[in-house]
C-alpha cells in the first residue's frame, strides 16, 4: 500500500498533490512540468517537502506534522532514470552486484527473490552482457542492467522516472516486456513517471493523471482511460479504451486469434500465447465505426454491439463518445456531422466496428504479435 499527501513550492512552481495505491505498478502520468518527477523525489527522500505524509506497506517515510522524515538512503527506495546510470568502469556484473551493497543487512543473505542474483540476470535476460561495460551496451541493454542494479538492491518501492524516455521505438519494444515481468513476478510496487500513453495502458495497473502540480484523476487504468472529460489531460490524439480479454481460439490458417472480452470476440493478428492466457487490449477510439445496424458485407472482423454511454464535447469537427459493450467501455471518434446524421444520443443502440489490422503491437499487454506456427509454449510476454 502506498499512501502519499505532499505539499511543495519549487519557485514558481507548486506541487499540491495526494494519491493511494493497493500495489502492482501506478503509473504517474501527465504532459512535462505537470509535476511527475517532483513528485517521485518527494516519495525517495530526494525532496523534504513543506508539508506531507508518504507511507509505505505501512512504514511512515515522512510525516511533517510529527517531524519524520527518513533519508533518501535508509528509504530502500529504488531508483531508475532515464539513462541508466551505470558505473563506466564496471563491468555488467560488477554494477548489479554494486546494488547488491545496499540490501538492508537483515535481508542480505537471504534468498528473497530480488536478493537472488542468477534470478535477476534470467529475469532481464542479460546473461551474455556481464563481463561488458556500459560503453559496450545498447540503449535498452542499459536500462536493463539498471533495472537490475536497483533490485538487487532489494528495495520496499521501486522508482521508475521516464525509463524509455531516451529510447528509439525499437529498443522500447525490446524492454517492455521485461518491465511486465518485474510487475508480475515481484512483489516490489512500482511507481512508474510516463507521458508516453501506449506506456502507461500497456503496464499501469493503477494511474494518476496529474496537471499544473496536482492529481487530477486517480483509479483503475481501464476506468481512467474510459473518462471523456479527461481526455484533454490524457490526450485525444490518442485516445482510447481498454479490454481485458483472454486467448480464446487460435486460426493458424488465416493467421488471427480469437480474444474473447465480455464485450465480445475480438479477432485479431497471430498472438503467440498460451489459450487461456489474460491480455488486456488497448482499443484506439480512430480505430472505431459506428453502425445503426449489424453490418453486412463488411471486410472488417470485429462487430459488437452496445450502447452510447455519453457523448463528449466537440473538438472541432470531431465527438468522441463512450459506448456500453457489455458492461466494458469503448470509446469511438466520429465526425459531429456522422453523430447527427446517425442521429446518436445516449441510449442509441449501436454497433462498434473495428479492423483486425487495426491491433498492432502496442495495443497488447503483455503480448507481440508473432509469425503463426512458432511454439506457443516457449513465448510469455
Amino acid at each position: 500500500m502506498l499512501s502519499v499527501a505532499v505539499a511543495h513550492r519549487l519557485g514558481d512552481f507548486l506541487l499540491d498533490a495526494a494519491f493511494e495505491s493497493g500495489g502492482g505498478l501506478t503509473a504517474l502520468f501527465g504532459r512535462s512540468g505537470s509535476g511527475k518527477t517532483s513528485l517521485v523525489n518527494a516519495i525517495a527522500g530526494l525532496i523534504r517537502p513543506s508539508r506531507g505524509r508518504i507511507v509505505v506497506d505501512g512504514e511512515v517515510l515522512t510525516d511533517t506534522a510529527s517531524g519524520v522524515f527518513v533519508p533518501a538512503r535508509r528509504r530502500h527506495v529504488g531508483y531508475v532514470f532515464q539513462e541508466g546510470r551505470l558505473f563506466p568502469h564496471l563491468t555488467v556484473r560488477q554494477n548489479l552486484l554494486y546494488g547488491r551493497r545496499f540490501a538492508p543487512t537483515s535481508r542480505r543473505n537471504g534468498r528473497g527473490r530480488a536478493g537472488e542474483v542468477e534470478h535477476v540476470i534470467e529475469l532481464l535476460g542479460i546473461g551474455e552482457l556481464l563481463g561488458r561495460r556500459p560503453a559496450n551496451l545498447s540503449g535498452g541493454e542499459k536500462q536493463r542492467v539498471a533495472i537490475g542494479r536497483a533490485l538487487l538492491a532489494q528495495p520496499r518501492l521501486l522508482v521508475m522516472d521516464e525509463p524509455l524516455a531516451s529510447l528509439d521505438e525499437e529498443r522500447k519494444t525490446e524492454i517492455l516486456p521485461y518491465i511486465e515481468r518485474l510487475r508480475d513476478e515481484f512483489a516490489i510496487p512500482i511507481v512508474y513517471v510516463s507521458h508516453a500513453i501506449a506506456e502507461v495502458t500497456r503496464l499501469a495497473t493503477t494511474m494518476v493523471v496529474m496537471s499544473e502540480g496536482r492529481v487530477a484523476a486517480v483509479g483503475p487504468t481501464a476506468a481512467i482511460m474510459g473518462r471523456i472529460d479527461l481526455f484533454p489531460l490524457t490526450g485525444r490524439a490518442e485516445a482510447g479504451a481498454i479490454l481485458n480479454t483472454r486467448v480464446a481460439e487460435h486460426d493458424i490458417r488465416f493467421g488471427l486469434t480469437t480474444l474473447r472480452s465480455a464485450a465480445g470476440d475480438l479477432r485479431v493478428p497471430y498472438i503467440d500465447m498460451r489459450l487461456g492466457t489474460q491480455l488486456r487490449v488497448r482499443i484506439r477510439a480512430r480505430d472505431v465505426m459506428i453502425a445503426l445496424q449489424p453490418p453486412q458485407g463488411l471486410s472488417a472482423l470485429n462487430i459488437l454491439p452496445g450502447t452510447v454511454a455519453e457523448i463528449g464535447p466537440a473538438d472541432g469537427g470531431s465527438v468522441e463518445m463512450r459506448l456500453d459493450c457489455g458492461g466494458e467501455a469503448l470509446i469511438a471518434r466520429l465526425t459531429r456531422r456522422s453523430v447527427e446524421g446517425l442521429g446518436l444520443a445516449p441510449g442509441r443502440p449501436v454497433y462498434a466496428v473495428i479492423k483486425s489490422i487495426a491491433f498492432d503491437h502496442q495495443a497488447f499487454a503483455g503480448a507481440a504479435p508473432s509469425t503463426p506456427g512458432a511454439d506457443a509454449d516457449t513465448r510469455h510476454g
